[in-house]
């Protein structure tokens, strides 16, 4: 390796430095030091880290080495006679500050993560350690390069992120087919082409077969239709099978209701196994009142729910609301609500709704919009909202569902502070806690993963994971400690070769 200084460091002797809790120091010191010259002295700590810092009683650069192949010397050639305070990123300096404060204390933690300003690209991540030297006060200060660890932080994060997306992308079709398959006028079964099993049948299925469409899935199809229809629809899976083209059948029905059906079959291909996707449509009219029927119980399912739910125009005012959001608004009666806006009720006005409909007329939806609803007498509730756009309605509206949260999120609190352990966790913190504090625990969360994951890779030993992470032995131990991954007996039988 190219090594790059500005200056070699002068070696001093050090009669004050203090051996950190569970590291083992030299028995004999004097014996294999004592004759070190400076220039082997400077050697040794050249070759012991990636930059050396020598600071006097006051925190100032005296001199330095750095052995990082490809960091520019324009990055580091300023730093002599400057406070180290100056020369790191501001969010750094307070660790800077609690390194040189607790130099030479043998409980303190001694490897602190602290980054480097660069002109061109992104900050310059490194680990440092002081520790004193000689009597005169002055520091010597080991830094580690972490951009390796920095990088793998990142591509951490990046998959996640990856992995959540496709997780939301793919739980979001799932939904959407189960809502048009559900919501469907028409029964629809989905047969097994091997076996000829039922795998999947919608509520209609059952308005149109009747009781025994309750017990569809895993029958053979086609049980619960009439014998007749039964040969030929179980002929026109067949035919539909063996062709791969889509047919339809007509038949009459007298029982349980007297319809005339239509039935459709067509082939579709899942994981290379052949499904049928049988369609069985009502001809008459009978269907429309089953559909009417069935939406009058969800409009009273709605009225019923303990949840608030209300319907507005696109700007917002008030169409009707079910009687759990007229007892969170503290009013009488749901015709004190209409024509007015939903604002009036919300915790931030002027900003909640705005962002709620801006994010309606972009996706069409709003999923966990968190915030206060306010009462007409003081009351105040800590609410969710999600929300809907119905564009084609008759009229347009959007339509919210008002969820009280007050009880979970005071069991939360008294829960007391639990790191997140998904991205999708601290979005939800958003809001709810300051910046500062979600960037804590993000750096919490993604020191842990990578930790584990070291582990892993190691097979548990716990040296091997220490040098992986580019970390001292004792660190690791402190930082499993902290997040719980070891018990006391445990970490207090284990041998310095992290056995």
């Amino acid at each position: 390796m190219t090594r790059k200084r500005t200056a070699p460091i002068r070696a001093s002797k050090s009669n004050g430095a203090t051996v950190p809790r569970g590291a083992r120091p030299f028995h004999s010191p004097g014996t294999c030091l004592e004759s070190l010259d400076a220039q082997d002295a400077a050697a040794l700590i050249s070759a012991a880290s990636d930059i050396a810092l020598v600071l006097d009683p006051d925190g100032v650069i005296e001199d330095l080495s750095a052995s990082i192949e490809d960091l520019p010397a324009e990055s580091y050639s300023t730093w002599i006679g400057r406070p180290w305070t100056e020369i790191v990123t501001p969010e750094s300096r307070p660790k800077v500050q609690s390194l040189l404060e607790q130099v030479g204390q043998p409980d303190a933690r001694r490897w602190r993560h602290v980054n480097h300003p660069v002109r061109a690209g992104a900050d310059f991540p490194v680990m440092y350690s002081a520790v004193p030297i000689g009597q005169g006060g002055r520091v010597l200060a080991f830094g580690r390069d972490m951009r390796g660890l920095a990088q793998l932080q990142q591509r951490l994060v990046d998959a996640q992120h990856a992995l959540d997306r496709d997780y939301w992308r793919l739980r979001n079709v799932e939904t959407r087919y189960r809502m048009l398959f559900d919501m469907a006028a028409e029964a629809i079964l989905i047969v097994d082409g091997t076996s000829g099993k039922v795998l999947e049948a919608n509520p209609a299925a059952k308005d149109v077969l009747g009781p025994a469409g309750r017990r569809l899935v895993g029958q053979t199809f086609p049980a619960g239709l009439p014998e007749r229809l039964q040969r030929e629809a179980a002929a026109l899976v067949g035919r539909v099978r063996a062709s791969g083209r889509s047919e339809e059948l007509r038949a009459k029905l007298t029982a349980p209701k007297r319809l005339e059906l239509v039935v459709g079959a067509s082939l579709l291909m899942q994981d290379d196994k052949p499904m049928v996707l049988v369609r069985i449509r009502p001809v008459q009219a009978d269907a429309v009142s089953a559909t009417s029927d069935r939406q009058a119980a969800i409009a009273r399912a709605i009225e019923r729910l303990p949840d608030g739910f209300v319907v507005t125009d696109p700007d917002g005012r008030v169409l009707l609301a079910n009687a759990a959001f007229v007892d969170l608004s503290q009013l009488a009666s749901e015709e004190q609500l209409r024509g007015e806006s939903i604002e009036r009720w919300l915790g931030r006005p002027g900003v909640d709704l705005n962002v709620m409909l801006a994010t309606l007329r972009q996706q069409g939806s709003l999923r966990l919009f968190a915030t206060a609803l306010h009462g007409e007498h003081g009351a105040e509730a800590e609410v969710e909202i999600s929300g809907v756009a119905v564009p084609d309605g008759d009229p347009p509206c959007l339509g919210f569902s008002v969820r009280h949260v007050g009880r979970r999120l005071g069991a939360d609190r008294l829960a007391g502070k639990t790191a997140p352990r998904s991205v999708e966790q601290l979005a939800q913190l958003v809001g709810r806690m300051p910046l500062k504090d979600l960037v804590r625990e993000s750096t919490e969360l993604i020191e842990q993963l990578c930790i584990e994951a070291a582990l892993q890779l190691t097979q548990n030993n716990r040296a091997s994971a220490a040098e992986m992470l580019g970390l001292s032995r004792q660190s690791l131990y402190v930082k499993l400690r902290r997040y719980g991954m070891v018990d006391a007996g445990a970490d207090a039988g284990r041998t310095d070769d992290g056995r």
